[in-house]
Order: structure tokens, then sequence, then C-alpha cells
């Protein structure tokens, strides 16, 4: 299978070819290629027979090399009578047919239709900066105009976005087959910052302009055409391939091991993403074998987004325990089928290379590492569209412990990062589980129970705040003998899968839950996939959860034992995933104080990269509630806030965490008494969970 190459990197804009051609300076012309590196396209296109009109000769050799080969039919203009007079001279006595003549390239002397071919070696990408364009449409119409039906322009160019547009816009406008080629760029010498591949541009003229445009673009001289719809397709190609190879050139030259660099390889035939690849170097004076230069490592299906595999830290912490110089992480996409892990060897196989750190033996063996040695599963159950989040899908995937997992995924997110999870049971298993409950699903591939009868074990949380969240109630005594009868009523903001909400409501002796979900979408989907069923003891309130604690407040008299934000956010430019900014603003947070009874907590899920940020909102929090215990979710950027209205200030860390241990221990008892006959009894450890609360 081929794959094309996609990177975020930008090449149409203006200020970057600006540098490059500064940066090349009387170089450019070298760099577009000699006879050797073009001939191969050129015969393609080019017959010997025909007679050829190259555009804007100058002093290159390529019209000469041709002419040793065997094409004695080259007209060749220019616009400089000093390069034709030079031109001429040099090769009057060697080459007598070679002819070089003065001559416009926007106004022609030659005959409509009087040559088969018409060859132009950076002309354009030279006089398309000239009078906004004018230059180039008017020389692009005179070759148009001489060149017989069938008859091909082969521009070789360098593929500057405002260049390749006006000539392909331009012969798609009248109807001709336009076809284009990336060839393999030159090595270059090191200290070059520049790596780009050049293109050779085939517009071909029919008879009768056609209907449809055909545009086409292929990788190689002799690769495979790709079928393209619009214009817009085909500058995003080259776009792709540039930015690609700038990015091999950086990756043969140099290692940093805050960099990161990622691209997505494309299914050549589709263009759908198929592989993300990110390169992780180790750091300098890391002591690395000799023989571990470079590896490949092969994320498991369905694995993409756990801390380990897409954050920086993770993947930090996963190249030190392989101990290569590079790793190469490659994860794969969904809606892309994969044979088996031999079969996605052999098609990485040929990139791969591309990619390995400097001065590494050609010849070297690199080896592909993966976890289990399978590729993991993946199954998608259901896709739609929020008009709130985007287009999401429910996957059922096979986790790296054997078990399977049902996952919502929001698909407009970059991180791709799962928005809800729940762990699967077959329902045999989940009906006979107060009689087995050791019993586990553990396929090696696709999993031998039908997914269709699988369903949501309503006692297992996925998501680790989530057990701290529960594991935090301890703070109000739940399960005491004390408060064995007294009712308990928590406020969450955020539904997701329903995951948490369900669990209290299943497990927390004499609760009541209600939750504020802002999209309809996700309630539905909780519904349908992850087996959400409200009821008196647990409502949904539609709508936006900083309007309801306003309304709440305003309204007066319902008071809440816990009130917990669990919300994301859809501002990716602010360094706090999680939640909204303005979920923490101080006026926000004193609503939400006095919202809660005397024993009251609020429970803040923070998920916030920034440590400015992450200081101030600590600093809000603080100011409004008296007493905040925080827990770090190991592996992750989560963290819980635990705030109490209490004052616990005259009491030292040692007392606050015993107190709470003792408490865990009926908050553990009393989880597992209350589970109903249809239950499965609640996977949480709350002992484990109060053992690293900190004092804030």
């Amino acid at each position: 299978m081929s794959l094309l190459p996609r990177t975020a990197e930008e090449f149409s804009s203006a200020e970057y070819w600006e540098r490059f051609f500064k940066k090349r300076g009387e170089k450019a012309f070298e760099w577009y290629g000699d006879y050797n590196k073009l001939c191969g396209v050129l015969h393609k296109y080019i017959k010997v027979q025909d007679k050829v009109l190259v555009v804007g000769c100058g002093n290159s050799e390529l019209s000469e090399q041709m002419y040793d080969v065997g094409y004695k039919h080259l007209t060749n203009i220019d616009i400089s009578e000093t390069v034709v007079t030079h031109m001429n001279q040099r090769n009057a006595e060697r080459r007598p047919g070679l002819t070089f003549q003065q001559v416009d390239a926007t106004q022609t002397p030659y005959e409509d239709a009087s040559y088969q071919a018409a060859l132009d070696k950076g002309t354009l990408d030279a006089m398309a900066s000239e009078e906004e364009g004018a230059l180039a449409r008017n020389m692009l119409t005179e070759v148009g105009r001489v060149l017989s039906v069938g008859g091909r322009y082969v521009c070789v160019t360098l593929a500057q976005e405002s260049v390749i547009q006006l000539a392909v816009e331009h012969f798609v406008q009248l109807g001709w087959a336009v076809r284009l080629h990336c060839l393999q760029e030159e090595s270059g010498k090191e200290e070059d910052s520049f790596a780009l591949p050049v293109f050779v541009l085939v517009c071909t003229k029919f008879r009768q302009p056609m209907p449809m445009p055909i545009l086409e673009m292929c990788v190689g001289e002799d690769g495979a055409p790709t079928r393209l719809t619009q214009v817009a397709e085909l500058l995003s190609a080259v776009r792709e391939h540039q930015a690609y190879s700038v990015l091999k050139k950086r990756l043969r030259t140099s290692t940093d091991a805050s960099s990161n660099p990622s691209l997505t390889l494309c299914h050549a035939k589709t263009g759908l993403p198929r592989y993300t690849l990110t390169v992780q170097d180790c750091p300098p004076g890391a002591k690395v074998p000799r023989s571990n230069q470079f590896a490949i490592f092969i994320v498991p299906q369905g694995s993409e987004t756990a801390w380990l595999y897409c954050s920086s830290e993770g993947r930090r912490q996963l190249a030190a325990s392989a101990n290569f110089r590079r790793l190469v992480i490659v994860a794969m996409h969904r809606n892309q089928e994969y044979t088996d892990m031999q079969a996605v060897q052999s098609e990485l196989s040929p990139m791969v290379m591309d990619l390995a750190p400097p001065g590494m033996p050609t010849n070297q063996q690199v080896p592909f590492l993966s976890v289990g040695g399978d590729l993991g599963w993946r199954e998608e159950v259901s896709r739609g569209v929020s008009e709130l989040s985007g287009e999401y899908c429910v996957e059922n995937v096979r986790g790296e412990d054997g078990e399977l997992y049902r996952r919502l995924v929001f698909l407009a997110n970059a991180a791709l990062l799962v928005q809800s999870e729940s762990r699967l049971v077959s329902s045999n298993t989940a009906s006979s589980h107060k009689k087995k409950n050791k019993k586990k699903v553990k396929p090696t591939a696709a999993p031998k129970t039908s997914t269709s009868s699988l369903s949501v074990d309503s006692g297992f949380l996925c998501c680790a705040h989530h057990e701290v969240m529960v594991a935090g109630l301890t703070m109000l005594g739940v399960g005491t003998p004390q408060n064995k009868d007294v009712p308990v009523s928590v406020l969450l903001v955020g539904l997701g899968g329903g995951g948490l909400p369900q669990f209290l409501r299943d497990f927390v002796p004499n609760v009541t839950v209600e939750v504020v979900e802002l999209d309809p979408a996700v309630m539905e989907v909780a519904k349908e996939w992850f087996g959400f069923r409200p009821d008196d003891h647990l409502t949904v309130t539609l709508g936006d959860g900083l309007e309801r604690i306003c309304a709440l407040e305003k309204e007066g008299g319902r008071l809440f034992d816990v009130i917990m934000f669990d919300v994301d956010s859809k501002d990716s430019t602010v360094g706090m995933s999680c939640p909204p900014a303005a979920f923490v603003e101080t006026s926000i947070l004193q609503k939400v104080f006095s919202l809660l009874t005397p024993r009251g907590v609020f429970m803040l899920n923070l998920v916030c990269r920034d440590p400015v940020l992450r200081k101030s909102v600590l600093e809000r929090v603080s100011a409004v509630f008296p007493s905040i215990l925080s827990r770090k979710i190991e592996g992750e950027v989560n963290e819980v806030l635990l705030c109490s209205r209490g004052e616990n200030k005259t009491l030292d860390a040692a007392h606050i965490l015993q107190s709470l241990n003792q408490a865990g221990k009926s908050l553990q008892s009393a989880l597992c008494s209350n589970r109903t006959e249809t239950n499965s009894s609640p996977h949480i450890d709350i002992a484990g969970l109060l053992k690293d609360l900190k004092v804030e």
C-alpha cells in the first residue's frame, strides 16, 4: 500500500518563500536538478522526435544534455540577448542543430499548434512574481497557443503555492488534464536548512475542453497517479510533501529531545489519515547502547489516547524505557483496516528510514516494538455529530489489560482524547456476577463474545479522577454509623457517558444526584451506548452549568452536600482543558460555596498544564474555601481538588488524613453493602485513594 506524508507545517505564506529564495540566492538554479535527475519524467512525456519549445532556457545545460541523447528538435528561447549569444557560441561547433533565439515568451513569432511539447525549468517560478502574475499568465496563454492537440506543457518547479495555483487554475479553466509529479529531493549539504522536493507539472491539451477537471498527483517519476477533485486538494498535497521534506532534513541533521515533531501518513488512494508518527529523541548525555540507534514503536489500536502515548511526558517516559537514541511512536487511525503486525511493518518500512537519526548506518537493522505483539482491537459502534461538540464516535476497544472498554471520543479534538469510558462485560457475566464475581472477558483479538451482547459494568470507574471524587465522600462521613440514614445530595456538572453519576446512584447510600449537561447529544449517547438510566434518585438538567448554578443561588433554599465540576473546555488556546476558565472565576466559586451545606464539599477535576495558571486557580479556590485537599492522578495531568466549607486549619495534615482513612473503611463497606441484585461489586480501593491526599 502506498502512503503519502501529511504534516501541519505551512508552506503557503509569502514570508516562508521569501526566506527560502533569499537563502538559496543564485543557487536556486541548481536546486531544480539536472538531466540525470529529470530524465525519467522528461522521457515519459516528451518524445525524442517531438518539436520542443524550451521556454526561458537561460544558461542551463538541460537542453544540451537532451540534445546529446537524441532530442534534435529543440527551440530554446530567452529574453536575454547576452544569454542567447553566449549559448549559441558555446554550442556552435559541438551542437550545430541546437538553436537559441532571443524571444519574449509572452509574445512568440511561432505558428499556432507548431510544437508537440513546451519545456519550462524554473521560468514560471521566476515570472509569476512579476506584475502580480500577469506575465506568467501571458506566457501560459502563449504556450497553449503554440502547442498542438495532445501537446504537453512540462514545467519543472519548486511549487510555491501562488505559482502552482496560478498555473493549475489556468489550465483547468482551459479544460486541460493536469498531473503533478513530486520527485525525490536531493540530500543537499548538511548546513543547508532547506530541503524541498522538485515538482514537475504536466498539462496536456485536448481537442475539446474536458467537462470535469482532471487533476492527478504522483509520487516519484513512476508513481501511480492519485485522482483529486479540487485544486485546493492538489495544493494541500504539495504543502504536505514540502513539509515532509523539511522534517526529514531536520531529523537527518539534528536531534532534539524536546521538539517531538510528528507527521501523518495518509492512504494514497483515499487521502485518509492512516498513521501518525511522533519522533522522540533521548535527552543529551543519556547513556544509550551503541546498537540502540533507532526503533519503531507500534501503539496498539485503542491505546492511542493513553497518557504514555499521547502526552509529551508519557512519550519521554516510553522512550527512556525503550532506551533508543531515537524512538518513532506510531499510532493507527480509526476507519482504517490493518491485517496484522507484519503487514504494518512492511507498509511502514519504506518510509521510516527517512526519519533515522543523523549518522546512523543505512544498513543497520531497525527493530519494531509493541505491547503484547499484536495490533490490538477496536470496533466503532456509532458515529454522529453534536451541534456543540462536532463529530464524535463511540467505539469498543481492548485495553492492554485484556478487558473490553467502550469509549466516547470527540473527533474535533486534535488530541482525540477520550471523553468517557466504561468497562464492558458480557450480559451473561453481568447477570451471574453475584455468583461468579471473578469472571472476566479477555479476548486475544476480536472478542469471542458478540459485542451486541456486551453491557456496561456499572461498578467499575474507568477514570481515576472519578474514583478520587467518590473517595472524597469520606469528608462527609458517608457510611459511618452516625451518618447511616443521613441523605446525601450531589450536583454534578458534566455527564459524559454517565459512569460517575450512575455509580453514585447505585452504590452510595441515601444519595440523590442532579447532573447538569450542556450537550443533548451527549445525553442521548449516554443512554444508548453507556447504559445510562435516570430515575427519581438520578435526574438530568439539560443546560449550561454556570447558568444552573446562578439560577440555584438566585432561587435560594436548596443546598447540596457535594458539588462536582467534571466538564471539559472547548478552548484549546488556554493551558487548562478542564474545566473551562469561567468555572473557576471567583464569583462562580463563591456561588458554589453558598450552595453547599455546612458539611459540604466542592470537588474539582482540574487539568492544567500551565503552572502559572494552575497557581492562579489554586489561589482563587483557596480564597473561597478554607480547607483544600488535592490528589494528583498518577500518569495523568489531572488532579482532583477536594474543597471543604469547614475550618480544618487547626488540625495538622496527619490528623486530617488519619480521620479520612478511618472514614474510608466505613465508606468502602457502605458501597459494597448498598449494591442491588443486578449490580456488580464496586471496584474501588478507598484506602489507597486516600493515602496520597495532600493538604494544600
